[in-house]
């Protein structure tokens, strides 16, 4: 005769109910400690970059940062990630939240969840006036540089399909390296490229901007997947923001027409998470 198991069947559904049960809330654990962690970019002025006297993280993004830690009522810490380790980093637990220049796009919702976007801006390529490119199809065949594990080389190569992407670790090694004559162009989001734009002085003579945007970037903080408390106290804390009027004078801080890069407006709101693509 078969015995009968006195043990019960443990099902895939009774496992997910005890993961559920054992998942420490990431919202609780940074109350207790006292502190947040965000991952930031630290050399994308204006978003976030060290100020060369306070030798401190400042920036638009650490300004939004601030106000989120101030509103879970903890200390704000700042670390600095590169761009291809952000999404591991958040994965791993080494930051809660990234405040890093991260593009909110469908196939980055599979990896991380995101908070409002509350930057909208475009890609742009630099060039060598010497060059003689005057527009992004004239780089087929030719070699762009720019950041490894962001967006701006896969889109150049939507407009652009035989150009030679060479990718550096950060921004400014790509920036440097078009200085250095190691590719005709240097492919970054518009906000940062004007902000390397004005770093040339009057070496901006010899360099031109091609008008052709290669995509809107929606930004926003990327939050570990499933951790809904987090994101509902960054979304409280940027709505706050924008219904006070705070968000448009945090732009017009960094990026107004007082600024190093002279936007002449803010023509987006903070509203929404979604996204087209």
């Amino acid at each position: 005769m078969r015995r009968r198991s006195i043990f019960p069947v443990i099902t895939a559904a009774t496992l997910a109910l005890f993961a559920a049960a054992a998942h420490a809330d990431q919202l609780a654990d940074i109350k207790k400690r006292g502190e947040i962690v965000f991952g930031v970019l630290g050399i994308d002025e204006p978003n976030s970059f060290i100020d060369a006297k306070t030798r401190e993280f400042i920036g638009y993004e650490v300004d939004l940062a601030r106000a989120v830690a101030q509103k879970i009522g903890v200390k704000p810490v700042f670390k600095q990630v590169a761009v291809a380790a952000r999404i591991p980093e958040l994965q791993q637990g080494h930051v809660d939240v990234l405040a890093a220049s991260l593009t909110h796009n469908k196939e980055r919702e599979s990896q991380v969840d995101f908070g409002l976007t509350h930057l909208v801006t475009g890609q742009k390529v630099l060039v060598k006036t010497s060059s003689g490119i005057k527009s992004v199809a004239d780089l087929a065949g030719k070699k762009a540089l720019t950041v490894k594990g962001g967006t701006q080389g896969p889109n150049l190569l939507k407009a652009a399909p035989t150009a030679d992407v060479v990718t550096f670790e950060s921004t400014q090694q790509a920036f440097q390296a078009l200085q250095q004559g190691k590719g005709v162009a240097y492919v970054n989001d518009e906000a940062s490229l004007l902000a390397d734009y004005a770093k040339l002085g009057p070496k901006a003579k010899d360099y031109v901007i091609l008008p052709q945007n290669l995509s809107v970037e929606p930004l926003a903080f990327g939050i570990k997947k499933g951790e809904v408390a987090i994101k509902t106290v960054v979304d409280e804390t940027l709505r706050e923001l924008e219904k006070s009027g705070e968000a448009e004078k945090l732009f017009i801080k960094w990026y107004g027409p007082d600024s190093k890069l002279k936007f002449p407006k803010r023509d987006f709101k903070i509203e929404s998470d979604k996204v087209d693509s």
